[in-house]
């Protein structure tokens, strides 16, 4: 991409006015063009600025051109690409905002109208502490999204927990997903998401986006500033599981504040993980998610949802379970009697099987180790057991 020196202004403007775009976009709308703001007239704020905005002023010299003339030279050998509020393929509903970011950092093989303009986008957020059941209805959500007749791309912010297992999870079932980070485009965090990255770069419809300069690295304030991005981008957002304090309520206060639809899935009154969730939907800040049909068609997807034999969820009853279990495993094997119980008690650990099943620890481990191979069940970081989506 040929990068003039309107983009090298607006990327020194995006660097400095990140956290305060508003502020840019209004010295941007005075400006005959964005290289006058660096004819240095700026840099000696009036005498009533605030300590912050004379700070911000005081930036706006020669001198920050040539970063940004360094900076997008460093983009393009990357092979990334930097999109301002000035360019056609800036995602149009971005520029809608009352702070949009100037400019926008691109990762991905396909075209920005490709990723932003060819279907809906729709946030799924939640808590990195996901229990089994938020694990569970993360991956739902995502496969009857990729079910339905109008299929939308998954937007999320490429933590651990909820947004992994939504990228994840799209990327399975042949979505789109876009990951906004809260780093430069050449930093991911976290780094056991690397190849999670890798493989939204390479598949068509993908991509990491952010508007952080290069080389940011990830600190707890550029997670707020990511959010409102998150929310932005989208024509709904679908909070999951969520404590009451937390990114993900603050993406929730940005959809409604740019009048988004939101939504929450409704947890258990005694697990902090649903809290924030159970609070949006008693609020009557969020819709209460209850049907995963009624909700596509709530999102404008369709409400034909499709599946195996033409029906989203057939439903594994407990007795096609047990017939499952047994022709896999043996009748009277403990595979068969701890994946029944964990069927019966989401988020079970092996203590609580061995008491529930009065078998020893021993074969209780072997059973969830076979289990879990045979993709029937699942654990987390902290061995809780909970039935795989393909058979809850």
């Amino acid at each position: 991409m040929n990068y003039t020196d309107e983009h090298v202004a607006l990327c020194a403007l995006n660097k400095i006015f990140g956290f305060h775009p508003t502020l840019g976009l209004s010295l941007l709308e005075k400006a005959d063009t964005p290289m006058n703001l660096f004819d240095g007239h700026l840099a000696t704020p009036p005498d009533n600025a605030d300590a912050t905005l004379a700070g911000l002023l005081s930036q706006l010299v020669p001198g920050q051109l040539e970063w940004g003339r360094k900076e997008l030279e460093r983009v393009e050998s990357r092979g990334f690409r930097f999109l301002t509020l000035m360019d056609d393929d800036y995602p149009a509903v971005l520029r809608e905002l009352p702070d949009p970011p100037v400019g926008l950092y691109l990762n991905g093989t396909s075209s920005p109208t490709e990723i932003f303009s060819l279907r809906p986008m729709i946030a799924i957020v939640g808590t990195r502490d996901i229990s089994p059941y938020g694990r569970e209805w993360c991956q739902k959500l995502v496969q009857a999204f990729a079910a339905a007749p109008v299929q939308p791309c998954i937007v999320s912010g490429m933590a651990f927990g909820a947004d992994g297992i939504a990228h994840k999870t799209a990327l399975d079932c042949g979505l789109g997903t876009v990951g906004v980070m809260a780093t430069g485009i050449d930093e991911i965090y976290p780094w056991q998401h690397a190849q999670l990255a890798d493989d939204m770069v390479h598949r068509p419809g993908c991509a990491l986006l952010t508007d952080y300069p290069m080389n940011t690295s990830p600190v707890a304030l550029n997670f707020l500033r990511r959010n409102r991005i998150i929310a932005g981008l989208c024509s709904a957002v679908i909070v999951v599981e969520s404590k009451t304090k937390g990114g993900s309520l603050m993406t929730a206060k940005y959809a409604v504040d740019y009048d988004r639809e939101l939504y929450a899935l409704p947890g258990r009154i005694d697990d902090p993980r649903s809290a924030g969730c159970n609070s949006l939907i008693a609020s009557n800040m969020a819709r209460i998610i209850t049907s995963l049909e009624e909700l596509t068609g709530q999102l404008g997807l369709g409400k034909r949802v499709r599946g195996a034999g033409g029906s989203w969820n057939s439903g594994w009853t407990s007795a096609r379970l047990r017939q499952h279990l047994e022709k896999t495993f043996g009748a009277g094997s403990a595979a068969v009697a701890v994946g029944m119980a964990v069927k019966e008690n989401r988020g079970i650990r092996a203590d609580d099987l061995t008491a529930l099943t009065g078998l020893p620890i021993g074969p209780v481990m072997e059973a969830i180790g076979l289990l879990e191979a045979n993709g029937i069940i699942t654990t987390d970081l902290l061995r809780r057991c909970a039935l795989a989506p393909a058979y809850a």
